[in-house]
């Protein structure tokens, strides 16, 4: 037995001897292919990077392509005798960073290729092509980086970078590679899988001398890149570039939406930069300049801001108070200013006068109804109870947690609980005196810019909406991704909308909004907001959709430090709203008074000392 075993050791070794013999002799006899690698000395792997996704507007407008570039790689082992005087006036950089770059290159492999020069344009190579061969272990790598048809929406676009150590750490699919070039921020960030398409490999014999001679074994190993998927947006680019003049200069934000879809038509931030600066050679340069300017360019202020969202959010309010069943349309409420304060109107308003005439006094009237509604005796167990009844409601109209645009860094803003109140009040108890700025949009409610476009586009569809996105198409099934084609509900009866339809249809025409959100011929709905600020002019807001029956648009407008928000936000509003549905044929009649910007009277310049 045992000897039967040795046989088949033997036997088994003698085979294997005899296996590697004869491929040994095919890789030095037969195939020359080896005989060749090993004469030219190299066999060169090639990326082949693709070509990303290109952007598109809802009209088919492009924004964002691709441009060529050229890298400078290097082979740490391969490079020698090198000139570097010679080297660094052909490509324009110091000694001292040539060094450090080879050094760094060394550092991570001296027998993988690093870039040594990255993101030369097709002029700049040209002129330095012809020298490469006088500088053995170098090569050239093409790929590209973005370009763009337009200055506009740099914060929706977003932009690309290479690759940092800390998101190489993180990948866990082994797809990139140091010095790749990845979504950094926006769209680019958020369709990184869509646009960046799949990288292809060549493998080339170099001669000692860099001279390229052909393809390795006919390119049987080598796999051809894919191009990544292109994308249209749902902005509509000629009404972005409108929006962005009128904030021009200013602070603040400007969204609107297409309610029946949830597509965003406008996503400004001001104030915002020029996507082309983050794309090229100067990206470390603009980047540091941009992140240290005052007024914080690279803040995404739609997605960011948080705001007290102000008298808007009375129209929330009775939406709440009339499902409820605390108040009726018909409920009259005296303006009583002992409690809290109100601009002049008539001494009582119902609900409709209320919400048009924007009365403090009523809708704290409407809320303590509603958080106080005698479930329990004790009057501070009622508050908790009703508070977190209220809370609820509020939730399902987008408030409070974040909405999930298709964005990176989007805000929930916050809307209060009773774990806030406890911790705010020292586990000491409270009750509704203490909290009743919340009912008029102040206190501690915060909101973010998009998540009032959505509550106006939540009225104008009287109860529901589709999350906000900004990707209307990926290229391979012409649709957006499906978590933005379902509705969300209220859970507030339909008919209460029509309510506030009509009482911001009132705002618009003879109530806070009027004059300069109003326009001739469409009907807009509207409501101001006046945000305070502490020591400084309040922040101006508002709210408005048209037409008021099937309507074609919502918008959100926050303006910082540009007082009432009949001023600023509503006739901004009221200019993106005609320049949309009316297109070349607006009169645009209040652009003269945005553009001019001066927003503040006499006695706020006087307070502020402006």
């Amino acid at each position: 037995m045992n000897d039967s075993r040795k046989l088949y050791i033997q036997t088994g070794m003698v085979l294997v001897s005899v296996i590697l013999l004869v491929r040994l002799f095919i890789i030095q006899i037969v195939d020359t292919s080896y005989k060749s690698a090993a004469d030219s000395n190299i066999i060169q792997k090639v990326i082949e990077y693709p070509y990303r996704g290109e952007v598109y507007d809802r009209n088919g407008k492009l924004l964002v392509y691709n441009s060529p570039v050229y890298d400078i790689l290097g082979v740490p082992k391969e490079i020698e005798n090198l000139d570097t005087a010679k080297f660094c006036r052909l490509f324009n950089i110091s000694k001292a960073d040539l060094i450090d770059r080879l050094n760094a290159a060394r550092k991570y492999s001296p027998i993988k290729a690093s870039k040594i020069v990255n993101l030369l344009s097709p002029e700049e190579f040209a002129k330095t092509q012809d020298y490469l061969i006088d500088f053995p272990g170098f090569y050239v790598s093409a790929r590209t980086v973005r370009g763009y048809t337009t200055k506009s929406a740099a914060n929706a676009l977003g932009y690309t970078g290479e690759i940092s150590k800390r998101q190489l750490d993180a990948d866990r699919t082994g797809y990139y590679s140091q010095g790749d070039h990845i979504g950094i921020s926006g769209l680019e960030l958020s369709y990184e899988r869509e646009l960046r398409g799949k990288r292809g490999v060549k493998y080339k014999l170099v001669n000692v001398r860099g001279v390229d001679k052909g393809s390795f074994k006919n390119g049987l190993y080598d796999t051809l890149s894919i191009p990544g998927e292109n994308i249209t947006t749902t902005l509509d680019i000629e009404l972005q570039q409108y929006a962005e003049k009128l904030l021009a200069g200013k602070v603040g934000s400007i969204v609107a939406i297409e309610p029946a879809t949830g597509e965003i038509l406008v996503f400004v931030s001001g104030p915002s930069y020029d996507p082309a600066v983050l794309s090229g050679r100067d990206f470390g340069a603009n980047f540091t300049k941009l992140s240290q300017d005052s007024l914080v360019p690279l803040f995404n202020r739609p997605l960011m801001a948080m705001y007290r969202p102000g008298s808007v959010f009375k129209i929330m309010q009775a939406m709440i108070g009339l499902q409820e069943g605390v108040i009726t349309p018909n409920t009259v409420i005296a303006c009583n200013q002992s409690v809290i304060g109100c601009h002049y109107h008539g001494p009582s308003e119902n609900l409709l006068g209320a919400i048009t005439m924007s009365c403090n006094p009523y809708f704290h009237q409407v809320l303590k109804r509603v958080v106080n509604q005698d479930v329990s005796r004790d009057t501070y167990e009622d508050t908790r109870i009703g508070l977190e009844k209220w809370r609820g409601r509020v939730a399902n109209f987008g408030f409070g947690s974040t909405l999930g645009i298709d964005l990176p860094n989007e805000k929930g803003g916050m809307v209060p609980n009773v774990a806030y109140y406890d911790r705010a009040y020292n586990n000491q108890p409270w009750k509704y005196s203490n909290i009743y700025s919340i009912a008029i949009g102040e206190g501690e409610n915060l909101v973010v810019p998009l998540q009032m476009a959505n509550f106006t586009a939540t009225v104008a569809n009287r109860g529901y909406y589709y999350t906000p996105h900004l990707v209307k198409a990926i290229s391979d099934t012409g649709k957006p991704r499906p978590e933005y084609e379902v509705q969300h509900h209220t859970g507030i009866n339909p008919e209460y909308f029509d309510i506030a339809v009509e009482a911001m249809h009132n705002v618009v025409e003879h109530g806070t909004g009027q004059y300069r959100a109003k326009l001739d011929d469409i009907v807009v709905c509207g409501k101001t907001g006046t945000v305070q600020n502490a020591n400084s002019p309040d922040h101006s807001a508002f709210i408005a959709f048209a037409p008021m029956d099937n309507p074609r648009i919502a918008v959100s407008v926050y303006v910082e430090n540009a007082g009432q928000g009949a001023r600023a936000a509503a006739a901004i509003s009221g200019l993106i709203i005609e320049k949309y549905l009316k297109g070349e044929k607006a009169k645009l009649r209040m652009e003269p008074y945005v553009l001019k910007g001066d927003f503040l009277d006499a006695d706020e310049k006087a307070k502020f000392n402006l």
